[in-house]
């Protein structure tokens, strides 16, 4: 059942990687779902309380699991469970560098600089889908570079989503929130993707599975790019019409 657990808490809290997945082979999903699942659990963990200690408290709850797993060891928790059964060590302890990058969630300080804000985006966004491209997709390790740039131009796009909400938090979302700042931000998150995408063209049909679950990314970053007021009024997202159709020709495709 953990594993059912782990698909219905993606299908509510993470709507766009649920679609992407529902498009890849069932061993693919058998990975990604308890992934995507335990990064729901870690990105929430800061936001359920005003309380930093005790934020940091359910964060390093996440720590130990990870430890645990990667020692052959777990902890009774249905998410638990199910990542258990798919984190080798080395993953196990990826994983524990994205779980340490969140506890900037937890303050409402700014990111101290540019080189800052990529390595949280890295952590977080970079991390999880190299851990899943390396899990499922038989990749080389000279592919790990590409996906980790890959990982951050998804990752700016799903920031860029965030930054209303994330204000309305008392966060400082970006190291340079004008127009011109979000403008630069949102080629460079291009040229990455651009560049990435052009390298893992020819890796294995899993890895492009999970490669699709940045769909939406480039959309994002193109309307942020062209326009960036819409990032502040939260106003990227393309018509429900156009999402489904890019999904759809992607999976058919077998593309990313």
């Amino acid at each position: 059942m953990s594993f059912e657990s782990c698909a219905a808490l993606v299908e509510r809290a993470d709507p766009d990687r649920f679609a992407a997945l529902m498009s890849a082979p069932v061993a693919v999903r058998r990975v990604c779902f308890p992934l995507y699942a335990f990064n729901i659990e870690v990105s929430r963990a800061p936001w359920v309380t005003k309380e930093p200690m005790i934020a940091e408290m359910r964060l390093q709850w996440w720590r130990d699991a990870l430890e645990e797993i990667g020692q052959g060891r777990g902890r009774r928790h249905e998410v638990v469970d199910a990542l258990g059964s798919v984190l080798d060590p080395r993953a196990a302890g990826d994983l524990d560098a994205l779980v340490a990058a969140r506890r900037w969630d937890v303050y409402t300080d700014a990111f101290e600089d540019m080189a800052a804000f990529d390595g949280y985006i890295e952590d977080t966004s970079g991390l999880l889908l190299w851990t899943a491209v390396r899990l499922c997709g038989q990749v080389s390790e000279e592919t790990r570079t590409d996906v980790l740039r890959y990982g951050f131009g998804v990752g700016v796009a799903n920031w860029l989503r965030a930054i209303p909400q994330l204000q309305d938090r008392g966060c400082i979302p970006l190291v340079d929130g004008t127009p011109q700042g979000v403008r630069d931000l949102a080629e460079r998150a291009l040229s990455d993707m651009k560049h990435a995408k052009s390298n893992l063209r020819h890796v294995s049909a899993p890895a492009r599975a999970v490669l699709r679950s940045g769909w939406r990314a480039e959309a994002t970053l193109l309307a942020a790019r062209d326009i960036p007021e819409r990032v502040i009024e939260g106003q990227l997202d393309e018509s429900p019409f156009a999402r489904k159709l890019r999904l759809m020709m992607l999976s058919a495709r077998g593309a990313f």
